[in-house]
């Protein structure tokens, strides 16, 4: 009786100390070890925030519904807008920005519609492990949208990136939907930028607003020094490990969810975690907007926290009743323009040195950063993982691997010279992308071999 009585005892305190942790965690304890984020690099987020915005205006001349100091566009400088009607439900709703001042090209994809079929038949295209890219795993139906949008626009983006002298910068931007379709899209543009006129890797930038879980672990620490995902706070979605088909499956019941999500989660060992390569996460370098403190009410001054964490990548959904506020646009971008004014007052107040010295050693600790990232995934064994040294010569490491079962083809291609060959007037960009898919088909049967279990 005794011994019974203190099994319940102990039991009794392993579950109260599991609840005190869940419900005293916060937002903010996800990144209470990052450093601050510099004003110089977070400065084009509160823009680009605007720039999503803007793809819901139908007439910028004259908005509706613009943010606290208007959109700050010159509408004369938009290139292109694309609705629902002209999509035909394979990409959310975007526009094309020539940005002459800050010398880019953006292409900017707006959120989730909730009154849009197709945007939930996008997310529900997907199953665990169903499309891999690179030697991982990404998102399918995101993944079908961004070759749909490269083969829509890919004559547009080289053609602005031409006229404009090659050398502006050519940035993707998107918010919750839209944010896994930019970011897939920067990655593929990465890996051919020769189809947009010889775009070099420097030059391609991705903003993921409200980040959605689109991309396997080893391709979100990959493209870090890519793709930027923001954050406020508490928001649901780059958090919840649950795959997005599952979550608006249940989207009428989110607190049940959410709660089974927490309890599953607890007892799942973070290596087992990382052992599952096809387990997807938030893509990217994270800035981490934090303006709450625990048992404190209000809104506090913001301040942005930047890493590109490995291990304890946002896997902890937060008891909060900002989880979903978080999540919206027009918050983010409030914030994140308030943010950018403090960073910019208090580095005003602080700075000893020279402004372009500053940034000169802020980039060299960014590729520091990005480099300690990646030799962190390869030590923790994560699924396919890169060196730094595969990051910056990834074309050698391809032809090492493709040169033996492309050599047919590579002779066949030898007999038809540059005449002979058929040229479609349009880049076809699910063509563009076999060499990469043939190898990752070849790892894919080693990969069946190596996991049993999905989670």
């Amino acid at each position: 009786m005794s011994v019974a009585c203190g099994v319940g005892c102990v039991a009794i305190l392993v579950c109260s100390r599991w609840v005190w942790k869940r419900c005293t965690y916060v937002g903010s304890d996800d990144s209470a070890t990052w450093p601050p984020a510099n004003p110089d690099e977070f400065e084009l987020v509160p823009r680009v925030c605007r720039l999503i915005l803007a793809v819901y205006e139908p007439d910028l001349c004259h908005p509706k519904f613009p943010p606290s100091g208007g959109y700050r566009l010159n509408p004369d400088w938009l290139v292109k807008r694309v609705t629902y009607e002209q999509t035909l439900g394979h990409a959310p709703p975007y526009i094309i920005y020539v940005d002459h001042d800050h010398r880019e090209i953006v292409v900017a994809i707006r959120g989730l519609n909730l009154a849009k079929e197709s945007d939930y038949e996008l997310l529900l295209d997907n199953q665990l492990g169903m499309q891999m890219y690179d030697g991982g795993y990404v998102h399918h139906g995101l993944w079908k949208s961004a070759i749909w949008l490269l083969d829509e626009e890919s004559e547009t983006l080289k053609r602005l990136w031409i006229e404009n002298g090659s050398n502006y910068d050519l940035v993707f931007a998107g918010h919750s939907l839209g944010s896994g379709v930019a970011s897939i899209s920067a990655v593929i543009v990465v890996n051919h930028g020769d189809q947009l006129g010889g775009v070099p890797r420097s030059k391609v930038r991705c903003y993921a607003v409200a980040p959605a879980r689109c991309m396997s672990l080893n391709l979100a620490v990959k493209y870090a020094d890519v793709i930027h995902s923001i954050i406020l706070q508490d928001d649901f979605l780059p958090r919840t490990p649950t795959p997005l088909e599952d979550i608006f499956k249940s989207i009428f019941c989110l607190p049940c969810l959410l709660f089974a999500v927490c309890l599953r989660n607890t007892f799942i060992p973070e290596g087992r975690k990382l052992r599952d390569p096809r387990r997807l996460y938030a893509p990217g370098r994270m800035y981490h907007i934090v303006e709450r403190k625990f048992c404190r009410c209000g809104r506090y001054p913001p301040e942005v926290r930047t890493a590109i964490p490995v291990d304890g990548r946002f896997e902890h959904i937060v008891l909060s009743c900002n989880v979903t506020s978080d999540h919206g646009i027009i918050w983010i971008e409030r914030e994140a323009e308030k943010a950018l004014q403090i960073m910019r007052e208090s580095n005003a107040e602080t700075i000893t040195t020279a402004p372009n010295i500053q940034k000169i050693e802020r980039l060299r600790s960014i590729e520091k950063e990005h480099k300690d990232a990646l030799e962190r995934a390869v030590r923790l064994n994560i699924p396919h993982a890169v060196t730094s040294q595969d990051v910056e010569n990834p074309d050698s490491n391809r032809q090492d691997e493709e040169s033996r079962p492309s050599q047919e083809e590579k002779s066949a291609d030898v007999v038809l010279n540059d005449k002979a060959r058929p040229r479609n007037p349009k880049t076809k960009w699910d063509e563009v992308i076999k060499k990469l898919m043939k190898r990752d088909e070849s790892g894919k049967l080693r990969l069946n071999r190596e996991t049993n279990d999905p989670t």
